[in-house]
């Protein structure tokens, strides 16, 4: 773990102070009124990078190590499998610059990270709290597991400009193209229509509704759901089962919601397209209720943990400025202690690397 505490101080770090040293905005329409000083924002990025990017263990990492050395990713190979623009990716990789598999994780960790923080940076209003709330949060951990589908996930974030314009076929463009590094993706193109509507309405109160009645009939809820998926790519996770989510993600997914809820009108205010934003985290906290009956479902709620991320860089401001400073300091403090909790009492992570070495 000592390379990871190493990097969520470098991370903050820079961060804190690119937003120390920003600059107003040119962009008129700009949903944020300072930009990042962007060399600084680079040296968090470029520590993210390189961390997530020279590891060796974590999750499923060495799983991706072993496929990328056994396969030669012929074309025959590539079009066999689930999802061809993760083989595509391989093989240029593989052919054009190295078999060492320590190039696709780094390569994949670059891809990720770079388009996540670009859209952090033009949409969170406190950029170091979003960038502290991914790695606390676990979602920086997550990449370095689900590594194909955060990936999808990073292609499938920069399309908020178009979701927050209403821009549906660049937004649907996009979203096809996360979905040939995962099929799940493809989830995010009807939930366009879902979220294209003002927060805290009904539609709202239903979903949430929704979610509940989910988790009291699950068992019915579930027969029908895998019996719609048993011909596809995920209908083997009908026999999944690893349990469900506990409470606590679900708290943490729910605290900055429940936040903007209580400040929703000056947060509408200062923040015009959060109604899109709040949403699409609104469905994460969905997903994630579900999921405590089964794990499977908090895999789905990644694609909207990324606006949950943005969404806690705006909550601090809608408190009155002599209240800001506490409510800064209190989510440091909790995300902390969370990331603590999760990451060495609860799961243990140990940071392997042939690189970084501590």
């Amino acid at each position: 773990m000592t390379i990871l505490w190493i990097n969520l101080a470098i991370v903050f770090s820079f961060s804190l102070f690119a937003r120390r040293f920003a600059s107003p905005a040119r962009e008129i329409e700009s949903p944020v009124p300072i930009k990042p000083n962007k060399v600084l924002i680079f040296g968090a990025l470029a520590s993210l990078v390189v961390v997530s990017g020279l590891r060796t263990n974590i999750g499923d990492t060495y799983v991706y190590r072993r496929i990328y050395e056994q396969n030669d990713f012929s074309w025959e190979y590539i079009l066999s499998q689930k999802d061809i623009g993760f083989g595509v990716l391989q093989r240029v990789l593989k052919s054009y610059i190295s078999e060492d598999p320590q190039i696709m994780i780094f390569t994949a960790a670059l891809i990720t990270n770079v388009l996540i923080v670009i859209v952090l940076y033009n949409y969170s209003r406190m950029i170091e709290i979003s960038l502290y709330v991914y790695i606390t949060g676990g979602l920086f951990l997550v990449s370095m597991n689900g590594i194909r589908q955060v990936l999808a996930a990073a292609i499938a974030f920069t399309a908020t400009k178009y979701l927050i314009e209403g821009s549906f076929v660049k937004y649907a463009f996009i979203i096809v193209l996360a979905s040939l590094f995962h099929q799940s993706a493809l989830i995010l193109l009807p939930i366009y229509f879902l979220v294209r509507f003002k927060a805290w309405s009904k539609a709202t109160v239903a979903l949430l509704l929704i979610s509940v009645f989910i988790v009291i009939g699950f068992e019915y809820f579930s027969s029908l759901l895998f019996s719609a998926l048993e011909d596809t790519q995920y209908g083997h996770y009908q026999s999944f089962s690893e349990g469900g989510a506990n409470f606590l993600r679900v708290a943490v997914a729910a605290a900055p919601i429940g936040i903007a809820y209580l400040g929703r009108d000056k947060l509408r205010r200062i923040f015009p397209e959060s109604d899109y934003i709040v949403n699409m985290a609104i469905l994460g906290l969905v997903f994630m209720i579900i999921s405590t009956q089964n794990w499977i479902f908090a895999r789905v709620s990644i694609y909207f943990d990324l606006y949950n991320i943005i969404l806690i860089s705006w909550v601090v401001k809608v408190f009155t400025k002599k209240d800001q400073k506490f409510i800064y300091f209190g989510i440091i403090a909790c995300y902390l202690a969370y990331y603590f909790f999760e990451n060495v009492i609860n799961l243990n992570i140990f940071y392997k690397s042939d690189y970084l070495i501590w």
